[in-house]
């Protein structure tokens, strides 16, 4: 699901909750509002509130965490490109036709990774991308150095390959990963919902409380939106930028 719809439902709950609060306040015996009934409810809306805390807490810093992941995960792979392409050109002119497979590829990942189409999903899992990556390796496995320092050339561009390729086998896995998990989000949600409702239930009705209370679930849809945002961090507002790989690209193959 998208994030800001995701965020939105969360603001309609977690308000429904508040005004759900202030009507239950018009219907219930005066006795369920005593001092006594006051000083429980509050006991407990204070221990959601602390677990509700601790749990949004933990989301955002397990998005955040899978979002740098992902983001040095791409930064090294746009260095060793750089790097493998460099090594390349000081080979000669035997691996221009593994250059030109490179950028090749390089610009299949691009536009895989970031779509023109949003619709599309953001991966670097597609059989083009691993189909040229392996065509790539072999052009590179097929020259025949002539001396010594092609030989070394030939083996650092080997060595750089096989790290490229770790580092996309573990970006496609980190992509892949379980994302959030929708039960912690539901049950924060839930939590959320039945604390706004305690906040309406004993909150006097005027605009200024109602203000109060919006903005107070706008706050947390919000939070619950940068969550979502993060885990997805090719896609959305809040994506990695493509600036550096097309930077990258651009000097591929000179």
């Amino acid at each position: 699901m998208n994030a800001l719809a995701a965020a939105a439902i969360v603001f309609a709950f977690v308000s429904g909750g508040a005004v759900l609060g202030m009507l239950l306040r018009g219907i219930l015996p005066a006795h369920h509002l005593s001092d006594e009934s006051r000083d429980v409810v509050r006991l407990g809306t204070g221990l959601v509130a602390t677990l509700a805390a601790l749990v949004l807490g933990l989301l955002v810093a397990s998005a955040k965490g899978a979002y740098d992941t992902q983001k040095d995960g791409l930064d090294k792979i746009t260095a060793n490109l750089t790097l493998l392409d460099s090594t390349l050109a000081q080979y000669g002119p035997a691996t221009q036709g593994a250059r030109a497979i490179l950028r090749s590829t390089v610009a299949s990942a691009i536009a895989r990774l970031w779509p023109a189409d949003a619709s599309q999903e953001s991966t670097l899992g597609e059989a083009e991308t691993m189909a040229g990556g392996k065509s790539f390796y072999a052009e590179i496995l097929s020259l025949t150095p002539a001396t010594e320092t092609q030989r070394t050339l030939q083996a650092q561009a080997l060595a750089i390959a096989s790290e490229l390729a770790r580092a996309r086998l573990l970006l496609i896995a980190e992509q892949e990963a379980t994302p959030i998990f929708g039960v912690f989000l539901i049950i924060l949600v839930s939590w959320l919902v039945a604390l706004f409702a305690s906040f309406g239930l004993f909150a006097p009705r005027n605009a200024t409380v109602l203000a109060a209370l919006l903005i107070s679930a706008f706050s947390v849809s919000g939070a619950i939106f940068l969550i979502l945002e993060l885990d997805q961090p090719f896609e959305g507002v809040i994506q990695i930028s493509s600036a550096p790989m097309h930077d990258a690209f651009t000097h591929l193959g000179e």
